[in-house]
């Protein structure tokens, strides 16, 4: 992840290039602040809402950072996925606090939070619910699953049979369940932090390509450094830890800043530089990076709107109310690696999905 002094820097070097002279907000609900339509004035207007709505960002970071030491790439995807509805899949050797990075941002947010321990004998009916006779009344009755929550921990999501994945995914891009004849609603926001564990393959049933193009992000995280390995050490080396933290923002403050999120301004630039961006993973813009060969599947649409929210997002996190081409370049890698599958030929020479787009990045001009 692209380190915050070069963030600033680059922001304001691009600053004058791609400030709107009026807020773009054409993908704006009817639901979200209504902003001014006319030269400075719309400008200044736009730039105060995501000021005003941005505001707990940073006690919201802090107090995460009270439990949770380093992982500053996991918890700012955290935060993007549940700015833009979209939910997150994570790769992670065991003992990285990925549950806890979940439940500690749940207690922050004032959200409902529930884990799911996928196994092989899951049934979709043990997440989503059913229907329970009733003797006394003879009657069925619904019983609803811990689906509906507010962020799910789908822990070991490759454990699962197909059938137990398609009802999670199913929830997670309808955000509805069917149960007997009714459809129920999940609730909003609804964030759900898929975990896949590198280290065995037997046993498992790894996510179909079809299916994992739901995921909105791919993250992958490593380990600690020696300073942060010790705090953890001197925080959690205990039988009792009592770090603990209080709610910061509410429920309603996160839909209102996505309603922000919708209209911060992305030159028609870098509107283009992302549709180049999914191109070049495809034939034949593919074959004139010299990669031809390399690829056997290509980013899908969801690619490209993926990375026009993410980068959206990423500006909000960062105060701003336009898109540079750092915002998206530094979320162009978790959008993009599972969505590109690499052929035979790649795997024979190791040349992975990753490697791939850092190449693209790496090639195709910047605006």
């Amino acid at each position: 992840m692209i380190n915050e002094p070069t963030l600033r820097k680059a922001n304001r070097l691009d600053q004058n290039r791609y400030r709107p002279t009026i807020p773009v907000d054409e993908d704006r609900p009817a639901a979200a602040i209504r902003l001014p339509e006319e030269g400075n004035d719309g400008y200044r207007a736009l730039r105060e809402v995501v000021q005003h709505n941005s505001t707990w960002i940073k006690p919201l970071q802090h107090e995460i950072a009270r439990v949770i030491v380093g992982q500053q790439h996991l918890v700012d995807r955290l935060l993007v996925a549940l700015l833009t509805n979209g939910h997150v899949l994570l790769e992670g050797v065991p003992g990285l606090a990925k549950t806890l990075s979940l439940k500690t941002l749940a207690s922050c947010v004032e959200l409902d939070f529930k884990r799911l321990q996928f196994t092989p004998d899951m049934l979709p009916a043990d997440i989503v619910g059913t229907m329970i006779y009733s003797p006394q009344t003879g009657d069925f009755r619904t019983k609803h699953g811990p689906i509906f929550s507010n962020l799910i921990l789908a822990d070991e999501i490759n454990r699962a049979p197909a059938k137990v994945q398609s009802a999670l995914l199913e929830a997670m891009q309808e955000h509805q369940v069917t149960i007997g004849e009714e459809t129920y609603l999940l609730p909003n926001p609804f964030l759900v932090l898929a975990t896949q564990n590198p280290l065995e393959q037997e046993g498992t049933y790894p996510l179909p390509e079809a299916q994992i193009d739901r995921f909105m992000m791919k993250v992958v995280i490593t380990y600690p450094t020696r300073t942060e390995e010790r705090s953890i050490l001197d925080a959690m080396a205990t039988t009792e830890p009592t770090v603990s933290v209080r709610p910061v923002v509410s429920a309603e403050q996160i839909l209102q800043a996505r309603h922000v999120v919708n209209a911060i301004h992305i030159d028609e630039k870098i509107r283009n530089y992302i549709v180049d961006l999914v191109l070049a993973t495809r034939p034949p813009v593919a074959a004139s990076l010299d990669l031809n060969g390399y690829i056997q599947n290509g980013a899908s649409p969801r690619a490209t709107i993926n990375l026009c929210l993410a980068a959206r997002a990423t500006a909000f996190l960062n105060g701003r109310h336009f898109v540079t081409p750092q915002d998206v370049k530094s979320v162009a890698l978790d959008v993009l690696r599972h969505r590109v599958t690499v052929s035979y030929e790649a795997e024979a020479e190791n040349v992975t999905s990753e490697d791939i787009i850092r190449k693209i990045l790496d090639t195709l001009p910047v605006p």
